[in-house]
């Protein structure tokens, strides 16, 4: 028996008893009189059992064919739909005209023990109201699945969402990449126009990990990536998320269409990324729209208009510096600039390679683009300055000298004797140092004696004796020694 009908027989046994009225009875039970008598009536007639609700037991009169039913769980059944919640599953059979609530399907599912209840695990969340205008935040990230179902190659699907709105645009890629987070973002400015943020998680295609240079530094800049610095560049702020469910708007988002364009890529046999973008183009993303999108609390639009080429923005950019031979080199390859930018003096000076997602170079100097030409490959600089120009010169071939005979008048003069006669001195100089050590005279580096003259204070002006030590006032004869 529910409560209401414990409640009943409660105030049922008062009235046997006497000790209520049938009127009191009414009021109590909260029925009028004429109900009060009915239920009496019944009680008076079968007991406990007549305040139990008669159709308690039997099937619904609202209850749905059993042909229906079994044709709807043997769709269900089919491998097509294998995977579908209720929800899908009940707006596909509304395609087929099978009318059935996502709830009946549930419990019809359930009772086959065809779906069963998950129940996560819940950590503590801050929520965060949503923004009040279309386009002042949106949310990117990319979504690795296989899409396909083992149909196809695997893909990445890069998804953009508005907070404020639910609209969301999203391609194949083959893979997360900065090229691919340049096209999907290009596709949103084009179509919207420039958003006042972007909200991203921290993977290395937006967050630079490397140390900052001295100069930025000094003025208090992070390094940043190269999709960083095209966010920069067209004023978008670039929001950098600590968690997955900080942007849980986006992660919410992937979680459906793994869900649900799985599936519909399924039906329409699906199989390849081209198609498959063809297709989001086409009739899903309206009709995804129009079932999840939602209106913005401000009827603003928040996006810009853009005023720049993105083709030179949505790029690759690096800084080298100008050789002597006005070249730049960069990733192998070189570029002559032309003699038309001389007044500029760009030697010694950084410039901008700029690479495009086309596969063009542009050579750029404070924002002015230069004039250049491609060199072939495995041309060699010319040296600019005599220590380059040592280390390319080929070392020269040593010629085969003869050593000078006894009697050259080199020898004579102690000129061009060689290591070898001039080692012979400087042992011959360290012996006799050692012979005059307690003289009190320094010796001299060549290892050779000091000369034993006069001090300055004790010479007289008379004495012209020279001071120190001279080659030339070698006693011995030099052309003996060798």
């Amino acid at each position: 028996m529910s409560r209401q009908e414990r409640e009943r027989l409660k105030i049922m046994a008062g009235v046997k008893e006497d000790e209520l009225t049938l009127v009191a009875a009414a009021g109590l039970m909260g029925v009028c009189y004429r109900q009060s008598k009915r239920i009496w009536r019944r009680y008076q007639d079968d007991g406990d059992a007549g305040l139990v609700h008669r159709l308690r037991g039997k099937p619904s009169a609202r209850r749905k064919p059993q042909a229906l039913r079994e044709q709807v769980l043997a769709l269900c059944a089919e491998e097509r739909y294998e995977g579908f919640g209720p929800t899908l599953m009940a707006e596909h059979l509304l395609k087929a005209e099978l009318e059935v609530d996502h709830e009946t399907l549930r419990r019809w599912r359930m009772a086959t023990g065809k779906h069963t209840v998950r129940r996560r695990k819940q950590k503590h969340r801050q929520w965060r109201e949503r923004k009040p205008c279309f386009g002042e935040m949106v949310q990117l990230d990319g979504s690795h699945h296989d899409w396909f179902e083992g149909r196809g190659p695997k893909c990445v699907l890069m998804v953009m969402v508005d907070d404020a709105t639910n609209r969301m645009y999203c391609r194949f890629f083959a893979e997360e990449t900065t090229r691919a987070s340049y096209d999907v973002l290009e596709g949103w400015i084009k179509k919207h126009g420039l958003p006042g943020s972007l909200y991203v998680d921290r993977d290395s295609i937006y967050r630079c990990e490397g140390v900052a240079s001295i100069a930025e530094q000094l003025a208090g800049k992070e390094p940043q990536t190269q999709f960083g610095r095209a966010m920069e560049a067209l004023g978008i702020k670039l929001i950098l998320a600590n968690s997955p469910q900080a942007k849980g708007r986006v992660e919410r988002m992937n979680g459906t269409l793994q869900d649900r364009l799985v599936k519909e890529l399924r039906l329409a046999g699906i199989s390849d990324m081209k198609r498959a973008n063809r297709f989001l183009a086409g009739k899903y993303l309206r009709a995804f729209h129009r079932k999840f999108a939602r209106e913005a609390a401000s009827p603003l639009d928040a996006h810009r208009k853009n005023t720049q080429p993105l083709q030179e923005v949505l790029s690759w950019e690096t800084e080298r510096v100008v050789q002597g031979d006005w070249t730049v080199s960069c990733e192998g390859r070189r570029y002559q600039l032309d003699k038309q930018h001389e007044a500029l003096s760009l030697v010694r000076r950084k410039v901008i390679v700029r690479t495009l997602r086309n596969g063009r170079v542009q050579l750029v100097y404070r924002g002015q683009p230069l004039k250049w030409r491609a060199l072939p490959e495995g041309s060699r600089r010319k040296p600019q300055s005599v220590k380059e120009a040592k280390t390319v010169r080929k070392a020269k071939p040593k010629r085969a000298g003869t050593t000078p005979a006894a009697h050259h008048p080199w020898r004579r003069d102690g000129v061009g004797m060689g290591r070898k006669f001039w080692n012979g001195i400087k042992a011959q100089g360290r012996a006799v140092r050692l012979t005059v050590r307690d003289s009190g005279r320094p010796s001299l580096r060549s290892g050779l004696p000091a000369s034993r003259t006069l001090s300055r204070r004790n010479r007289s002006k008379k004495t012209k004796q020279p001071r120190g030590h001279s080659l030339l006032s070698y006693d011995g004869d030099i052309s003996k020694e060798f």
